[in-house]
């Protein structure tokens, strides 16, 4: 039996065959042939339908799925921050990251001009925000702002804000202005009300430069009555800004991501990594290699070769003059503080050359810290120029009794070496200005040491061991700035002198009772006018007795890799776009 039936299973195989090839493609013509079996001993012709297997090679083509582009930028940062506590800082790489994860009741825009933030508007005398004796600012902030944990902002954490920096508990980088102010109040949680003792002219360049989260901060006061030692400091993973502090590495990066609740809308770029790269040349051959995304201050030298490899140089006003501080009182060697020396020294170094020959002629000398302030309304007209002339500083120095009586080639005084510490921080440029003024001022008679310092060192406070603010500098070099883009400056205060009390004072340089005064005296004056009167005799006391030296306009200097889209800067708040910049690969 079981022998009948194997046509019959024959034919079942060949029919699931064809149906598998259907299923897999065209299917080929079908056939029908004839073909002879045994059927119980006994020969049978049958016919079978049976298709041609033709086996064929398709070629297809496979498109791979585009990896999506990646958010995440890097800063190629050749400073490591001190911390992000907006009010515990004067260093400049520290400060300008506010707009990342903090925010300014107003900020500026690419042309320096203010525009609100956390106000509904600017107070002014029209919209009766500012009083008509100058001394009341009121500020109406706006219902939708909120710290990235969802808490509202309010005047509360104004009014928080403003305790904390005077509260002598915590050892803030500066009180001013606040300790000029009577009361900050908060009437309601969307109004804050500032009364000064008198009328305070820059309160607008002044005021509010960072907001303190009072729901975070409170409890550690109240624990420790300090926040000095607040993670917060140092992790502000509570912030008002589009981005969070997520994590700090010393030595290596620090990373900020999104703010899930930022209330102005989600920024395109989702984390940003501050990269710490050792010195100037490290970052120049990071943005080349395409593994950072926006570097600072290159060495203007460095700027064709930045070029060169698609960089973008973006230059943008922010007020800053690079010069040389002079030690006219506070420590220090005895010749710094005479006035002649001083004079000596600014006809001494050769300024022009070194705009031309260090840095390419990219820039320009400059005379006082306003001249970068636009217009030159606070500049005295009276000014001129110090010259290059090493033989008028040769006769200076002779009739101010600084002689070389052992023919060694530098000059002494009562037994006293004129030898000075000439100090700046380990930038590139400033060492390479270092070097030329020690050979220039060698010439004339004068010894300079040149050391160098790590800015979180050389910009450190008192208790911290600062050589400027313990007075063992001389001559001290840096970039600087007004309250930009208002003229106010306070480091010139005698109250501002550097001490156990006050270790973050930032007055290394002498206490000058007329010119103390005179900055005391300018705050006041709300007309325009009369304030830059007062401004023209601070710069050419300034001027005249050389209490600062100026080298050169230092405007901000950005390297954009053409991988970033939408970037504008602020002199003043210089991320304040940051939510429009967007990547493209």
């Amino acid at each position: 039996m079981s022998n009948r039936f194997k046509p019959f299973a024959v034919v079942v195989v060949v029919i699931l065959l064809a149906t598998a090839l259907a299923a897999c493609g065209p299917t080929p013509a079908p056939q029908v042939v004839k073909e002879t079996v045994i059927v119980e001993g006994t020969p049978m012709t049958v016919e079978k339908v049976v298709t041609e297997v033709v086996e064929t090679t398709v070629e297809k083509v496979v498109t791979a799925t585009p990896e999506p582009v990646q958010k995440v930028i890097t800063f190629a940062w050749t400073q490591e921050p001190d911390t992000l506590n907006p009010y515990y800082t004067n260093m400049w790489f520290s400060t300008i990251l506010h707009q990342l994860y903090n925010c300014w009741a107003w900020e500026y825009d690419d042309e320096n001009a203010a525009f609100p933030k956390l106000v509904t508007e600017l107070p002014s005398t029209d919209n009766g925000g500012v009083s008509e004796d100058g001394r009341v600012i009121t500020m109406k902030l706006r219902d939708d702002i909120v710290w990235s944990d969802g808490t509202p902002i309010t005047g509360e954490d104004f009014v928080f804000t403003y305790e904390m920096i005077m509260d002598p508990g915590n050892t803030v980088a500066s009180r001013n202005p606040y300790d000029l102010v009577t009361s900050v109040e908060a009437p309601d949680p969307q109004t804050v009300v500032v009364t000064f003792e008198e009328p305070f002219a820059p309160w607008q360049a002044q005021l509010w430069k960072g907001v303190l989260p009072k729901h975070v901060l409170q409890p550690v006061f109240e624990a420790n009555g300090s926040i000095d030692e607040a993670e917060w400091n140092r992790e502000p993973t509570v912030g008002c800004g589009p981005y969070v502090g997520e994590t700090w590495e010393s030595g290596s990066y620090i990373r900020f991501v999104q703010n899930p609740n930022y209330w102005l809308g989600e920024p395109n770029i989702k984390e940003i990594y501050l990269q710490f790269v050792p010195d100037d040349a490290s970052q120049t051959a990071s943005m080349i290699a395409g593994t950072a995304d926006l570097g600072t201050f290159p060495p203007l030298s460095d700027v064709p070769t930045l070029q060169a490899g698609g960089m973008e140089i973006v230059v943008q006003s922010s007020g800053y003059a690079e010069g040389i501080f002079f030690n006219f009182g506070y420590g220090g060697h005895p010749a710094a503080a005479d006035v002649n020396v001083r004079q000596a020294i600014a006809m001494s170094i050769d300024r022009e050359a070194i705009v031309e020959d260090l840095l390419l002629g990219l820039t320009q000398p400059v005379e006082t810290l306003w001249d970068p302030l636009e217009g030159g309304m606070w500049v005295s007209p009276d000014i001129e120029p110090w010259p290059y002339d090493p033989e008028a500083a040769k006769a200076l120095l002779e009739e101010a009794g600084w002689v070389d009586t052992d023919g060694d080639g530098i000059r002494e005084k009562d037994g006293e070496r004129l030898s000075l510490v000439y100090g700046t921080t380990i930038r590139e440029i400033r060492q390479d200005i270092q070097a030329v003024a020690q050979q220039q001022l060698r010439e004339v008679g004068i010894e300079i040491e040149i050391p160098s310092w790590d800015s979180d060192l050389f910009f450190a406070s008192y208790t911290d061991g600062s050589p400027c603010a313990l007075g063992e500098v001389d001559l001290m070099e840096w970039s600087d700035q007004t309250m930009f883009p208002d003229p106010d400056h306070y480091y010139w205060f005698c109250s501002e002198l550097p001490n156990e009390e006050s270790p973050w004072g930032a007055n290394y340089f002498g206490c000058d009772e007329e010119l103390d005064a005179l900055f005391y005296e300018q705050l006041t004056l709300i007309d325009a006018d009369e304030r830059a009167a007062v401004f023209h005799e601070i710069t050419k006391i300034m001027h005249d007795k050389v209490y600062w030296l100026g080298l050169y306009d230092d405007s901000d200097y950005w390297i954009v890799s053409p991988r970033l889209t939408g970037v504008k800067f602020s002199g003043v708040t210089p991320f304040y776009n940051i939510t429009e910049w967007d990547v493209t690969e």
